[in-house]
C-alpha cells in the first residue's frame, strides 16, 4: 500500500499524472481543488477568503486520506504541496498506516508553458487562471518543499506524460 503525495506549481500535470497513475493502479485520487471547489460553491463557502477556503478543505482532505489509508487502499493526494505540515502529515498518515510514503513533484520551469496550460484547461473555480508575476512564479518553484529522510522523485513535466510515467510506476513500487 502506497500514500503518494503529489507537488508542482499550478498547471505543472499533476492532475494528468495523478490520474493516470490511479488507472494503473486502482488507487484513490484526492484532489485539493475538487475538495476547495466544492467548499466555495456552497452559499457559505461563497465570500470565503481564500486563506480560509483552503485551511478547511485541507482539513477536510486529510480526513479523507486517512480513512482510505485506514482502508488499507493506495492514495494519491493531488495538491501543491507548499508548506511544509503537509509533508509532516502525509508521513505520519502513512507510517500510521504503515503505507509506503512516496513524493512526486511535477516540475515545469516555463513560465509560458505554465501559462498556456492554465489558460487552456477547464478551470474550477479554486484555480488560478494565469501567474502574473515571472518573480512569484520563481520564488514558489525555489520554495516548494521536499521530504527529509525519505527518497523522492521529481520529473521534469514539460514533454508528454508518455516520457516520464514508467519512471514513476518503478518509483511506486521500489
Amino acid at each position: 500500500m502506497f500514500f503518494l503525495q503529489m507537488s508542482g506549481f499550478p498547471g505543472s500535470g499533476k492532475s494528468a499524472l495523478a490520474r493516470e497513475i490511479a488507472g494503473r493502479t486502482g488507487a484513490v485520487v484526492i484532489d485539493h481543488d475538487v475538495t476547495k471547489t466544492a467548499l466555495l460553491e456552497t452559499p457559505e463557502g461563497a465570500g470565503m477568503d481564500g486563506k480560509t477556503s483552503g485551511s478547511i478543505s485541507y482539513h477536510i482532505d486529510w480526513s479523507i486520506i486517512e480513512s482510505i489509508l485506514s482502508q488499507e487502499r493506495n492514495v494519491i493526494f493531488d495538491s501543491p504541496c507548499l508548506y511544509q505540515e503537509m509533508i509532516i502529515k502525509g508521513t505520519n498518515l502513512a507510517r500510521k498506516y504503515r503505507a509506503s510514503y512516496k513524493y512526486v513533484k511535477c516540475f515545469l520551469d516555463d513560465f509560458d508553458l505554465i501559462n498556456e496550460r492554465l489558460k487552456n484547461r477547464e478551470r474550477k473555480i479554486s484555480q488560478i487562471r494565469e501567474v502574473k508575476s515571472l518573480e512569484g512564479f520563481k520564488k514558489t518553484l525555489e520554495n516548494s518543499k521536499k521530504p527529509e529522510g525519505h527518497r523522492y522523485l521529481v520529473v521534469d513535466t514539460s514533454m508528454g506524460l508518455d516520457t516520464y510515467i514508467d519512471e514513476v510506476m518503478e518509483y511506486l513500487v521500489e
